[in-house]
Protein backbone atom coordinates (compact mmCIF):
# COMPACT_ATOMS: atom_id res chain seq x y z
CA UNK A 1 0.00 0.00 0.00
CA UNK A 2 0.91 3.64 -0.79
CA UNK A 3 0.52 6.09 2.29
CA UNK A 4 -1.58 9.06 1.64
CA UNK A 5 1.34 11.40 2.13
CA UNK A 6 -0.60 14.87 2.42
CA UNK A 7 -1.74 13.25 5.73
CA UNK A 8 1.57 12.68 7.13
CA UNK A 9 2.47 14.16 10.22
CA UNK A 10 6.03 16.24 10.10
CA UNK A 11 8.52 15.11 12.76
CA UNK A 12 9.91 18.45 14.02
CA UNK A 13 13.46 18.97 12.90
CA UNK A 14 14.27 20.16 16.98
CA UNK A 15 12.98 16.56 18.03
CA UNK A 16 14.80 14.71 15.46
CA UNK A 17 18.02 16.17 16.08
CA UNK A 18 17.44 15.30 19.67
CA UNK A 19 16.37 12.06 19.19
CA UNK A 20 19.65 11.65 16.76
CA UNK A 21 22.21 13.32 19.09
CA UNK A 22 20.84 11.11 22.31
CA UNK A 23 21.71 7.74 20.52
CA UNK A 24 24.54 9.00 18.54
CA UNK A 25 25.94 10.09 22.15
CA UNK A 26 25.37 7.10 23.62
CA UNK A 27 27.27 5.24 20.96
CA UNK A 28 30.53 7.41 20.66
CA UNK A 29 30.96 7.42 24.29
CA UNK A 30 33.94 9.03 25.85
CA UNK A 31 36.64 8.62 23.27
CA UNK A 32 34.22 8.61 19.89
CA UNK A 33 35.10 5.97 17.13
CA UNK A 34 38.03 4.18 17.72
CA UNK A 35 37.82 1.40 15.27
CA UNK A 36 37.96 3.70 12.39
CA UNK A 37 40.21 5.83 14.35
CA UNK A 38 42.72 3.04 14.17
CA UNK A 39 41.85 1.72 10.80
CA UNK A 40 41.15 4.56 8.27
CA UNK A 41 42.81 7.67 7.62
CA UNK A 42 41.59 10.98 7.94
CA UNK A 43 41.79 11.53 3.74
CA UNK A 44 40.20 8.45 3.51
CA UNK A 45 35.80 8.80 1.66
CA UNK A 46 33.89 6.29 1.20
CA UNK A 47 31.04 5.63 -0.97
CA UNK A 48 27.68 4.28 0.17
CA UNK A 49 24.12 2.65 -1.02
CA UNK A 50 21.46 2.04 1.34
CA UNK A 51 19.30 -0.55 0.43
CA UNK A 52 16.21 -2.96 1.75
CA UNK A 53 16.82 -6.58 1.77
CA UNK A 54 13.17 -7.53 2.90
CA UNK A 55 9.70 -5.87 1.60
CA UNK A 56 8.16 -3.60 3.77
CA UNK A 57 7.19 0.21 4.09
CA UNK A 58 10.64 2.77 4.88
CA UNK A 59 10.19 5.01 7.82
CA UNK A 60 13.10 6.82 9.61
CA UNK A 61 14.72 8.86 6.50
CA UNK A 62 15.16 12.33 8.11
CA UNK A 63 16.25 10.41 11.61
CA UNK A 64 19.04 8.63 9.67
CA UNK A 65 19.90 11.97 7.21
CA UNK A 66 20.44 13.77 10.60
CA UNK A 67 23.00 10.93 11.94
CA UNK A 68 24.79 11.67 9.40
CA UNK A 69 24.81 15.39 9.44
CA UNK A 70 25.50 15.51 12.81
CA UNK A 71 28.82 13.73 12.69
CA UNK A 72 29.97 15.57 9.57
CA UNK A 73 27.80 18.10 7.90
CA UNK A 74 30.29 17.59 4.90
CA UNK A 75 28.86 13.94 4.49
CA UNK A 76 25.85 14.03 1.51
CA UNK A 77 23.15 11.99 2.50
CA UNK A 78 20.29 11.38 -0.60
CA UNK A 79 16.97 9.91 -0.18
CA UNK A 80 15.72 8.21 -3.07
CA UNK A 81 12.35 7.25 -1.39
CA UNK A 82 10.22 8.67 1.33
CA UNK A 83 8.64 7.95 4.47
CA UNK A 84 5.44 5.86 3.67
CA UNK A 85 7.03 4.66 0.73
CA UNK A 86 6.73 0.54 -0.39
CA UNK A 87 9.37 -1.23 -0.92
CA UNK A 88 11.01 -4.44 -2.52
CA UNK A 89 14.06 -6.40 -2.03
CA UNK A 90 17.46 -4.89 -3.02
CA UNK A 91 15.75 -1.56 -3.29
CA UNK A 92 18.33 1.44 -2.77
CA UNK A 93 16.34 3.73 -0.59
CA UNK A 94 19.36 5.92 -0.08
CA UNK A 95 23.03 6.75 -1.12
CA UNK A 96 25.77 8.28 1.12
CA UNK A 97 29.50 9.74 0.49
CA UNK A 98 31.71 11.70 2.32
CA UNK A 99 34.93 11.19 4.86
CA UNK A 100 34.95 7.75 5.95
CA UNK A 101 35.30 7.66 9.46
CA UNK A 102 32.57 9.63 9.81
CA UNK A 103 30.09 7.57 7.65
CA UNK A 104 31.14 4.66 9.87
CA UNK A 105 30.68 6.33 12.73
CA UNK A 106 26.85 7.11 12.15
CA UNK A 107 26.40 4.10 10.13
CA UNK A 108 24.93 2.02 13.03
CA UNK A 109 22.19 4.85 14.54
CA UNK A 110 21.45 5.77 11.40
CA UNK A 111 20.72 2.29 10.46
CA UNK A 112 18.81 1.66 13.55
CA UNK A 113 16.17 4.48 13.56
CA UNK A 114 15.85 3.08 10.08
CA UNK A 115 14.85 -0.49 10.64
CA UNK A 116 13.35 -0.02 13.73
CA UNK A 117 10.56 2.42 12.77
CA UNK A 118 10.88 0.61 9.03
CA UNK A 119 9.25 -2.63 11.05
CA UNK A 120 6.52 -0.67 12.82
CA UNK A 121 5.48 0.77 10.01
CA UNK A 122 5.76 -2.09 7.67
CA UNK A 123 3.86 -4.29 10.26
CA UNK A 124 0.95 -1.19 10.46
CA UNK A 125 0.61 -1.50 7.01
CA UNK A 126 -0.17 -5.46 7.36
CA UNK A 127 -2.91 -4.63 9.57
CA UNK A 128 -4.04 -1.90 7.96
CA UNK A 129 -4.42 -4.24 4.72
CA UNK A 130 -6.48 -6.62 6.06
CA UNK A 131 -8.80 -4.16 7.51
CA UNK A 132 -8.93 -2.04 4.18
CA UNK A 133 -12.55 -3.55 2.74
CA UNK A 134 -13.91 -2.07 6.30
CA UNK A 135 -14.72 1.44 7.43
CA UNK A 136 -12.42 0.61 10.95
CA UNK A 137 -8.89 1.87 11.30
CA UNK A 138 -5.89 0.58 13.25
CA UNK A 139 -4.41 2.57 15.95
CA UNK A 140 -1.17 2.26 18.06
CA UNK A 141 -1.46 3.02 22.25
CA UNK A 142 0.62 4.12 24.49
CA UNK A 143 3.20 0.95 24.77
CA UNK A 144 5.95 2.43 23.11
CA UNK A 145 9.50 2.16 23.82
CA UNK A 146 10.65 5.17 26.55
CA UNK A 147 12.23 8.15 24.95
CA UNK A 148 10.87 7.02 20.79
CA UNK A 149 6.95 7.42 21.68
CA UNK A 150 6.83 10.17 19.10
CA UNK A 151 8.76 8.70 16.14
CA UNK A 152 6.87 5.24 16.85
CA UNK A 153 4.16 6.61 16.45
CA UNK A 154 4.76 8.29 13.57
CA UNK A 155 6.24 5.29 11.92
CA UNK A 156 2.99 3.65 12.55
CA UNK A 157 1.20 6.96 10.52
CA UNK A 158 3.64 5.99 8.36
CA UNK A 159 1.91 2.58 7.85
CA UNK A 160 -1.26 3.72 7.48
CA UNK A 161 -2.49 3.05 10.81
CA UNK A 162 -3.72 5.79 13.37
CA UNK A 163 -2.53 7.51 16.71
CA UNK A 164 -4.32 6.67 19.87
CA UNK A 165 -3.51 9.66 22.47
CA UNK A 166 0.51 10.75 23.05
CA UNK A 167 0.59 10.51 26.90
CA UNK A 168 -1.31 11.23 29.38
CA UNK A 169 -2.20 14.87 29.08
CA UNK A 170 -3.97 14.83 25.76
CA UNK A 171 -6.90 12.62 26.31
CA UNK A 172 -8.48 11.49 29.32
CA UNK A 173 -8.92 7.41 29.66
CA UNK A 174 -10.89 6.43 32.03
CA UNK A 175 -9.99 2.63 32.42
CA UNK A 176 -10.89 -0.09 35.00
CA UNK A 177 -8.52 0.91 37.81
CA UNK A 178 -9.79 4.30 37.59
CA UNK A 179 -13.78 3.42 37.99
CA UNK A 180 -12.73 1.10 40.65
CA UNK A 181 -10.81 3.83 42.66
CA UNK A 182 -13.15 6.13 41.72
CA UNK A 183 -16.86 4.52 42.83
CA UNK A 184 -18.18 3.16 39.50
CA UNK A 185 -19.07 4.09 35.72
CA UNK A 186 -21.53 7.01 36.64
CA UNK A 187 -18.80 8.71 39.17
CA UNK A 188 -15.72 9.05 37.08
CA UNK A 189 -17.72 9.97 34.07
CA UNK A 190 -19.03 13.17 36.59
CA UNK A 191 -15.95 13.81 37.18
CA UNK A 192 -13.93 13.08 34.01
CA UNK A 193 -16.74 15.64 32.51
CA UNK A 194 -16.45 18.60 35.22
CA UNK A 195 -12.32 18.16 34.73
CA UNK A 196 -12.10 18.44 31.26
CA UNK A 197 -11.90 21.44 29.20
CA UNK A 198 -13.93 21.94 26.00
CA UNK A 199 -11.16 20.57 23.52
CA UNK A 200 -10.60 16.94 25.75
CA UNK A 201 -11.69 14.00 24.76
CA UNK A 202 -13.31 11.64 27.41
CA UNK A 203 -12.78 7.64 26.67
CA UNK A 204 -14.30 4.81 29.00
CA UNK A 205 -13.18 1.31 28.89
CA UNK A 206 -15.77 -1.59 29.89
CA UNK A 207 -15.69 -5.24 29.67
CA UNK A 208 -19.32 -5.92 29.20
CA UNK A 209 -22.27 -5.33 27.70
CA UNK A 210 -24.02 -4.52 30.86
CA UNK A 211 -21.11 -1.65 31.91
CA UNK A 212 -21.56 -0.59 27.61
CA UNK A 213 -25.06 -0.07 28.53
CA UNK A 214 -24.62 1.80 31.63
CA UNK A 215 -22.08 4.27 29.82
CA UNK A 216 -24.80 4.56 27.02
CA UNK A 217 -27.41 5.34 29.52
CA UNK A 218 -24.94 7.92 31.79
CA UNK A 219 -23.57 10.19 28.96
CA UNK A 220 -20.64 11.99 29.02
CA UNK A 221 -17.96 9.87 26.84
CA UNK A 222 -16.86 10.58 23.61
CA UNK A 223 -15.47 7.44 22.78
CA UNK A 224 -15.88 3.64 24.40
CA UNK A 225 -13.11 1.27 24.49
CA UNK A 226 -14.62 -2.25 24.24
CA UNK A 227 -11.89 -4.44 25.75
CA UNK A 228 -11.22 -7.61 25.52
CA UNK A 229 -14.86 -9.02 23.33
CA UNK A 230 -15.21 -11.58 20.99
CA UNK A 231 -16.64 -10.56 17.87
CA UNK A 232 -20.06 -11.91 18.69
CA UNK A 233 -20.20 -8.98 21.53
CA UNK A 234 -18.14 -6.54 19.76
CA UNK A 235 -20.90 -6.91 16.93
CA UNK A 236 -23.80 -6.35 19.92
CA UNK A 237 -22.45 -3.48 21.31
CA UNK A 238 -22.03 -2.01 17.72
CA UNK A 239 -26.00 -2.29 17.31
CA UNK A 240 -26.46 -1.18 21.09
CA UNK A 241 -24.52 2.30 20.14
CA UNK A 242 -26.40 2.78 17.13
CA UNK A 243 -23.70 5.44 15.92
CA UNK A 244 -24.12 7.34 19.00
CA UNK A 245 -20.17 6.94 20.27
CA UNK A 246 -17.31 6.38 18.90
CA UNK A 247 -16.22 2.86 19.20
CA UNK A 248 -12.44 1.19 19.64
CA UNK A 249 -11.93 -2.83 19.71
CA UNK A 250 -8.54 -3.49 22.00
CA UNK A 251 -7.48 -7.09 22.93
CA UNK A 252 -6.62 -10.35 21.25
CA UNK A 253 -5.99 -8.20 18.59
CA UNK A 254 -3.21 -9.84 15.69
CA UNK A 255 -3.22 -10.28 11.98
CA UNK A 256 -5.69 -13.50 12.31
CA UNK A 257 -8.24 -11.54 14.17
CA UNK A 258 -8.03 -8.59 13.14
CA UNK A 259 -10.10 -8.82 10.12
CA UNK A 260 -13.33 -10.47 12.16
CA UNK A 261 -12.84 -7.63 14.91
CA UNK A 262 -13.37 -4.91 12.14
CA UNK A 263 -16.42 -6.40 10.37
CA UNK A 264 -18.15 -6.25 13.54
CA UNK A 265 -18.39 -2.51 12.65
CA UNK A 266 -15.93 -0.51 14.96
CA UNK A 267 -14.10 2.38 14.25
CA UNK A 268 -11.13 1.93 15.34
CA UNK A 269 -9.10 -1.65 16.65
CA UNK A 270 -5.95 -0.59 18.80
CA UNK A 271 -3.38 -2.63 19.49
CA UNK A 272 -0.07 -2.38 21.13
CA UNK A 273 1.78 -4.72 18.70
CA UNK A 274 2.07 -2.84 15.93
CA UNK A 275 4.84 -0.77 18.19
CA UNK A 276 5.91 -3.56 20.50
CA UNK A 277 5.67 -6.89 18.45
CA UNK A 278 7.47 -5.18 15.36
CA UNK A 279 10.28 -7.02 13.69
CA UNK A 280 12.94 -5.02 12.17
CA UNK A 281 12.82 -4.58 8.76
CA UNK A 282 15.54 -5.43 7.28
CA UNK A 283 18.73 -2.37 5.88
CA UNK A 284 21.96 -2.63 5.23
CA UNK A 285 24.37 -0.49 4.03
CA UNK A 286 27.10 -1.61 1.34
CA UNK A 287 30.46 0.61 0.91
CA UNK A 288 32.99 1.07 -1.30
CA UNK A 289 36.40 3.02 -0.68
CA UNK A 290 37.88 5.26 -2.92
Amino acid sequence: MTTDKAHLPELPALMVEAQVRAALEEDLGRAGDITSQATIGPDKTARCSVAVREAGVVCGMTLAATAFRLIDPTIRFEAHVFDGDPVEPGHRIASVEGPARGVLAAERVALNFLMHLSGIASHTARFAALIADTPARITCTRKTLPGLRAVEKFAVRCGGGSSHRYGLDDAILIKDNHIAVCGGIAASLNAARAFAGHLVKIEIEVDTLEQFAEVLAHGGADVVLLDNMGADLLAEAVKMNAGRLVLEASGNVDLSTVHAIAETGVDFISTSKITMAAPTLDIGLDIAIS
